[in-house]
């Protein structure tokens, strides 16, 4: 399950983390990735979020939450109302207010709601987890410094054990975790979700893809705080040589 993978290597403090730690474990060096919205004019892919969505909704969304997250801002990532007003419709969410006998319901959720948990509530969630509460993933980009790539790193860097070191029944080895020892199996394998534009069903497409919209989730504002940066260092710039010019001529009259 992917809660795990997630749970032990993005969430400092959690048990599995804190054990590596102790143990004096390091993962290798995380690889930087060529990402479209690296960079001071970077931008996202809308197709790769969009991909990414699924890949979240078809595997992480069984035990992770999403709540920073309405289903009205996937306008960002190119639904139009109808399809965001579809894609609501197959969750489910308590409404806010009890029917008129007091009695709390579910209805079918709306773009105005966020993302519904997997879970009724945190103790439900660590029962079903082996005692760990999955985190919501909203802003799991940001909990990790170099996020993007570590997230894209822990979805790719599993692999055989080395000669000699012997893991626990349940365990896996990732060469980006500290430590290398996670209790879990790799969530993501080819062929997994299904892609209706001929992108690569591949378990390195998919982690790409879901970091992708994970780091959309965590920073939905990056395209236009880079614009108005961008904006802002041309103006200081103009603004520069008029007061050059400015001081140019002022010195020229005074000689």
């Amino acid at each position: 399950m992917f809660v795990r993978t997630i749970l032990s290597a993005l969430i400092i403090g959690t048990m599995p983390m804190a054990s590596a730690m102790a143990a004096g474990g390091h993962g290798e060096p995380i690889p930087s990735q060529d990402w479209s919205f690296s960079g001071p004019v970077g931008t996202y892919d809308k197709a790769a979020m969009q991909r990414g969505l699924k890949v979240y909704r078809n595997v992480c969304a069984s035990c992770h939450s999403l709540k920073r997250i309405y289903f009205r801002n996937l306008e960002a990532l190119g639904y139009n109302e109808d399809q965001i007003k579809n894609i609501a419709a197959e969750y489910t969410v308590m409404n806010a207010e009890p029917n008129e006998e007091g009695d709390m319901f579910e209805r079918m959720a709306k773009p105005s709601d966020a993302f519904p948990s997997p879970f009724a509530n945190d103790n439900a969630a660590k029962f079903a987890n082996g005692g760990a509460l999955p985190p919501d993933l909203s802003l799991i980009t940001k909990a990790r410094a170099n996020g993007s790539n570590y997230v894209y790193a822990l979805l790719t860097g599993y692999e055989e054990p080395p000669h000699g070191e012997e893991l626990a029944s349940g365990q896996s080895w990732n060469k980006y975790f500290p430590g290398h020892k996670l209790s879990m199996a790799p969530p993501l394998s080819d062929g997994l979700v299904g892609y209706e534009d001929g992108t690569p069903e591949t378990t390195e497409q998919y982690s790409r893809d879901v970091t992708h919209f994970l780091t959309w989730a965590a920073d939905p504002y990056m395209e236009e705080r880079k614009s108005t940066g961008m904006k802002v260092i041309i103006f200081l710039i103009i603004f520069a040589g008029v007061l050059y010019a400015v001081k140019k001529k002022i010195w020229a009259d005074a000689h």
